[in-house]
């Protein structure tokens, strides 16, 4: 390709939409733009590259045996009620009616729709079992849409569903997509983390996260260094830690606590430690409020809690208002005594002891308080979300925690859908069973921002050669220098003869915006024809590396090749 012919209008100035890394390099490099929140056009080398990562992800979807195929993006309402998901997904779900007046949605995933082709379309239990798969835009319409590619409301997936027969079989199944799935991450170049993870509304037994661990990502991942330990913040077991309180059970007193709403209002004020308290917090959950319980020094983990509770729309919390009906105070002096609803409580909470909570009176706290004596939990679990230093659940070494990027999940879903739906299977005796299942996605847009987060630097994109939008580039200096041009033409021509997809940069521009562009775009290998052309002389670097080598033009023509093909 010459790229006198290609749109790529590059930007040098960082628009000011734009607030991580990867978000900033794919506006400037011409990759993609904004049409509204959360939602973009992919130009020529946006398109370009996202082309090589769905290919990839193809090539191993097909090599692990499953079947391609595509699914309607428009969707009827009918089979997401009858698996109970058009409440679950709420205010995510795009709905819309047809002139008709018929419910319908934008497709925020197809296991629904997977399960009702497999009861349409398969007639016997030897033809199980199967992996389908397609790689589609999906339509969330997410609250906070941001960071470019990483959380947008439309967004390409590959979403991929197993059948079996039996347990066994989706054994079998899902540690086939698990072995596919680090092939394509490893091929993509990104340094990826698996982790336990919460299955949420896609729902089943069981569920693994493929995570890119960056400073940016949305997600906690906690990982434990001596036994590889690793599981996503939303489904990392946290193991009660002791810390020290007072012997005995002190008498109940009432406090009086002005104006101290907050965990260090309260530290500052009683001149002790956080992990005295435990904070009361009121939520909404579905039609009902309950309140949670965790100690002062931690954090209530809203995913756990939205489980333990089995509300089947968003947990949030309770207005003002409503907290100040519930407890007869100002927000801040919530506590489970004499609370008329629901108390869910940490595990960590049941081994304090004289510790402090809310009196529900403005400007009030009782001290010296033990669960069991002045109030009764609902229930105590774990709610919490897991820190840096905690006990590891398996092997109790201290665990570590960083962010991450979520590309890929898979799921256990056992027979949640076909249950739901009655996909079922006569055996070879003629007894009804029902068919497994297991739903494994991938976020291929994400893919390519985790990419570039990972590789970039002060000039631009730093992408592997598997999924750069164009794997040479050939920089004569001069375009209107006939000897500069006649072997740069001569090398792009060698290169295209030998597979390797080569740019030419024709333009009349200066040699520095074509450097700074080729870098800026994350092309791989770049070579410059320069003054030495008439000598057979060219430049060879790396993207990835700091300085040019010059070489024969043979040299450098057999050098890209080898690159090229071993980088693949």
């Amino acid at each position: 390709m010459r790229m006198k012919n290609l749109l790529v209008p590059t930007l040098r100035e960082v628009p000011a939409e734009a607030e991580i890394t990867s978000h900033k390099l794919m506006l400037r490099a011409a990759y993609i733009r904004k049409l509204a929140a959360g939602i973009y056009s992919y130009l020529p080398l946006g398109l370009k590259t996202l082309k090589k990562v769905e290919n990839i992800v193809r090539e191993e979807m097909d090599r692990a045996g499953a079947n391609e195929l595509l699914m309607a993006a428009l969707l009827p309402a009918e089979a997401y009620q009858a698996s109970g998901r058009w409440e679950v997904f709420g205010p995510s779900m795009f709905k819309m009616k047809d002139r008709y007046g018929r419910d319908f949605c934008l497709g925020p995933t197809h296991e629904e729709l997977f399960t009702q082709t497999v009861i349409d379309e398969v007639r016997s239990y030897k033809e199980y079992p199967m992996t389908l798969y397609q790689i589609q835009t999906k339509y969330r319409d997410e609250g906070r849409p941001r960071f470019g590619l990483m959380r947008g409301r439309e967004f390409i997936m590959k979403d991929a569903y197993s059948f079996d027969l039996d347990e066994a079989g989706l054994d079998i199944s899902y540690k086939k997509m698990y072995d596919a799935y680090c092939r394509i991450f490893e091929r993509l170049g990104l340094d990826f983390t698996i982790v336990d993870a919460d299955s949420g509304a896609m729902g089943g037994s069981g569920s693994q996260e493929f995570m890119v661990k960056s400073p940016v990502g949305e997600d906690g991942i906690a990982y434990c260094d001596a036994c590889g330990y690793a599981a996503n913040y939303e489904k990392a077991a946290c193991i009660p830690q002791d810390a020290d309180f007072e012997d005995g059970d002190l008498a109940l007193e009432k406090i009086l606590t002005p104006n101290a709403h907050t965990i260090e209002e309260l530290v500052e004020f009683l001149g002790t430690k956080p992990h005295v308290f435990a904070k009361t917090i009121i939520y909404k959950a579905d039609d009902k409020y309950i309140a949670a319980m965790v100690r002062g020094d931690r954090e209530v983990n809203e995913v756990k809690l939205k489980n333990l509770v089995g509300c089947t729309d968003d947990l949030e919390l309770a207005a003002p208002s409503v907290v100040r009906e519930l407890t007869n105070a100002q927000v801040g002096f919530a506590g489970p005594i004499g609370l008329s609803i629901p108390v869910y409580v940490d595990l960590e909470v049941e081994k304090m002891r004289n510790f402090v909570v809310g009196a529900n009176e403005t400007d009030y706290h009782y001290k010296n308080v033990n669960i069991h004596r002045d109030f009764e939990p609902t229930v105590v679990s774990d709610i919490r979300i897991i820190t840096d230093g905690d006990a590891c659940p398996v092997c109790g070494k201290p665990i570590k925690t960083a962010q991450g990027i979520e590309v890929g999940h898979i799921f256990k879903l056992g027979t949640k859908y076909s249950d739901a739906l009655g996909l079922t299977y006569l055996d070879e005796t003629g007894v009804s069973k029902t068919v497994v299942m297991g739903c494994y996605g991938i976020g291929v847009t994400r893919c390519l921002a985790a990419a570039i987060e990972q590789g970039n630097d002060d000039n631009g994109i730093i992408l592997p050669v598997s999924i750069a939008p164009y794997e040479a580039i050939v920089i004569p200096v001069n375009a209107k220098d006939e000897a500069q041009m006649k072997l740069a033409e001569e090398i792009y021509e060698s290169l295209k003869a030998k597979g390797i997809d080569t740019l030419i940069d024709d333009r009349e521009e200066r040699a520095g915006v074509k450097f700074k562009d080729a870098d800026l775009i994350g092309i791989p290998l770049r070579i410059v024809v320069g003054k030495k052309a008439a000598d057979g002389i060219v430049e060879y670097k790396l993207r990835k590396d700091e300085a040019p080598s010059e070489m024969t033009v043979n040299d450098a023509v057999e050098s890209a090749e080898k690159y090229i093909k071993e980088n693949r």
